[in-house]
């Protein structure tokens, strides 16, 4: 008799931890993106925030919902992959943008490069290579259960 193989591993919480990086602005972003603090927010950047802000709520809802099913669909392996690009693009984004958020850590985290911005950019990257780290951990179970499904 063949064991059971594990459907889920402990590294699907960067599902959650997507979810929680991004639905804070999911929400402001589309209840009130004028109270957002970022700088020269006119009618147009006021739209594109909420375009934003629909598509991030698609993407926690569809994190939420790939959260608690098994490893090997390939449903939730191509949504990881889609997630592990967007947080690195956002990384890189960050990291280069120019400032425009007016909040300031202090000048010893200034000196040192330590902006909102930054620091945006930083958890996004983490959250990027935790996808990496799922991906990586999983794909024997995927494998695994593609052989399983070719023999019979």
């Amino acid at each position: 008799m063949s064991q059971p193989v594990p459907a889920n591993s402990p590294f699907s919480v960067v599902f959650l931890l997507h979810i929680a990086l991004d639905v804070p602005m999911a929400v402001q972003g589309l209840w009130s993106p004028f109270k957002l603090p970022f700088l020269q927010l006119n009618n147009t950047a006021i739209v594109f925030i909420k375009l934003y802000a629909a598509l991030v709520t698609g993407t926690c809802i569809a994190a939420l919902l790939c959260f608690g099913l098994p490893e090997f669909l390939p449903g939730k392996r191509a949504l990881a992959i889609a997630l592990c690009i967007y947080h690195v693009t956002c990384s890189t984004v960050l990291f280069n943008a120019p400032r425009f958020i007016p909040h300031s850590f202090g000048p010893l985290a200034e000196s040192y490069r330590a902006t909102p911005e930054v620091i945006w950019g930083t958890l996004h990257g983490l959250v990027g290579l935790g996808f990496a780290f799922w991906w990586q951990a999983t794909v024997q179970l995927a494998a695994a259960m593609a052989k399983a499904a070719k023999r019979q």
